[in-house]
């Protein structure tokens, strides 16, 4: 049974780990990261969305920053939801540089509230890269994608807006896949741990 770590220090936390339950089909057990030595346990971790402020002040005085850069480093499958991937980036533009330190993980500098404000938030259909029909996105306070390297896959856009990428084993997204029954983004990195 793979161990699947969800970072449970704010933001979306239950809603992955039941996300994870339905699409794994009973062959996953999610367990809440809360403290230093939890990471190298899990086969796999979601960094949900939240308040990516927060969620970086946590990671730090939790003793988890150096351990979750292991994690990725060592190739473990990381999906990053929202606030995870402004974690995961190299480079936050727009001016919003000093209040978040990124760790520099995947290849993608971002726009942190590309979207507006909560009040904007929305839903669309989106056409993702392995999936045969369109997926409906739940975008809340949204980041974006606003630059990628050049081994790093964009999955899907709106207009010219990145909202999804995957670079080997990071898997990031702008929007929200565990406020949406549809099991198949969840599936696409619970197959990453079998790749």
């Amino acid at each position: 049974m793979a161990k699947i770590g969800v970072l449970a220090l704010q933001g979306d936390v239950s809603e992955h780990v039941q996300a994870l339950e339905r699409a794994g089909n009973g062959k996953v057990q999610a367990v809440l990261v809360r403290k230093s030595g939890q990471i190298d346990e899990c086969d796999a971790l979601v960094l949900p969305g939240g308040e990516s402020t927060a969620i970086c002040r946590q990671l730090e005085s939790h003793g988890l920053t150096k351990e979750l850069k292991a994690a990725a480093l060592s190739g473990k499958p990381i999906l990053a939801t929202c606030a995870g991937l402004v974690l995961v980036s190299k480079e936050i533009m727009g001016g919003d540089e000093g209040r978040v330190k990124p760790l520099g993980l995947m290849d993608v500098k971002i726009n942190r509230n590309a979207f507006g404000p909560q009040k904007e938030s929305f839903e669309a259909d989106l056409m993702v890269k392995g999936l045969d029909k369109p997926y409906r996105a739940v975008f809340i306070r949204a980041p974006a994608i606003g630059a990628v390297g050049s081994d790093v896959q964009v999955l899907a856009s709106i207009g010219e807006t990145i909202v999804a990428a995957r670079q080997k084993n990071l898997l990031a997204l702008a929007f929200h896949p565990e406020l949406t029954p549809d099991p198949r983004i969840h599936q696409i990195f619970l197959k990453m741990l079998e790749e």
